[in-house]
């Protein structure tokens, strides 16, 4: 290896590992354009190409190193996630099982880009699931995704409603307490866990995380019309009409229609 093509490959590396695309472009792109069989340029040149949207150019780099090294998992997997994107589904298929068959069951040593980009495909088939009632095989989609990247704050919240529209109010109730846990700020996560506590029947605790939202977000509307609704339930009950009897507290707990699970 020549003094040029040294300096290329440690600044292109060293670029790329700071997620600097645009910077490592060119040193790895003069290697590449020399030829020369270093299969992992060819793959981080192939994430460049993706980040900038120029998905044949990814895909042909990608299958550069791979001709180089027919055994580069995360290559692979990066080819899968390029074919996916171009619509090129059977050939996503198939070079997703080779390269798990070859990662042996270890996928969290991956690239972040690739360990996110697969998320999402997971996450996508579950919404997929979802949305014909297959919620069995969206769950195990979503978990897929989520054994992937756990801090996809969406992709756990999907999850939890999932579980909640199954009937697995516990398991819900557990997925979005951890997404509160590790991302107080993430609402959608929190709008979701009070109407999972109002669905048991745990209505002080979803008055209380609707007003905590209301805290941070004043003008969250779902909060606001959460709150309003318990409110006038209550006033409902508290309130009898003449001539009826006021209805006993577990006359009450049930959830509004639209709060029930299927």
């Amino acid at each position: 290896m020549d003094e040029r093509t040294r300096e290329n490959l440690t600044r292109g590396r060293d670029h790329y590992q700071a997620r600097e695309y645009g910077k490592a472009e060119p040193f790895l792109a003069e290697i590449a354009e020399a030829n020369i069989e270093f299969a992992d340029v060819y793959d981080m040149l192939g994430v460049v190409y993706h980040q900038q949207g120029r998905l044949p150019d990814a895909e042909a780099m990608f299958r550069k190193a791979l001709v180089i090294n027919p055994g580069y998992t995360e290559a692979a997997l990066n080819l899968a996630v390029t074919y996916n994107d171009l619509g090129k589904y059977k050939e996503a298929k198939d070079i997703y099982a080779r390269a798990m068959m070859l990662s042996k069951g270890a996928p969290r040593q991956l690239d972040p880009f690739a360990r996110g980009k697969l998320a999402n495909m997971h996450a996508e088939m579950g919404g997929a699931y979802h949305e014909v009632g297959q919620y069995v095989d969206a769950v195990r989609e979503y978990e897929k995704a989520l054994s992937l990247c756990p801090t996809f704050h969406d992709i756990r919240t999907r999850l939890g409603s999932t579980l909640r529209e199954m009937g697995s109010l516990v398991a819900a109730a557990r997925e979005f307490e951890r997404v509160r846990r590790d991302n107080p700020k993430y609402l959608a996560a929190r709008i979701n866990l009070g109407l999972t506590y109002f669905t048991m029947g745990r209505r002080s605790e979803a008055l209380s995380e609707w007003q905590q939202i209301l805290g941070i977000e004043p003008t969250n509307r779902f909060a606001a019309m959460y709150i309003a609704m318990v409110s006038q339930m209550a006033s409902a009950i508290t309130s009898p009409m003449p001539g009826v009897g006021t209805r006993r507290d577990d006359e009450a707990d049930t959830a509004p229609h639209f709060l029930k699970t299927r």
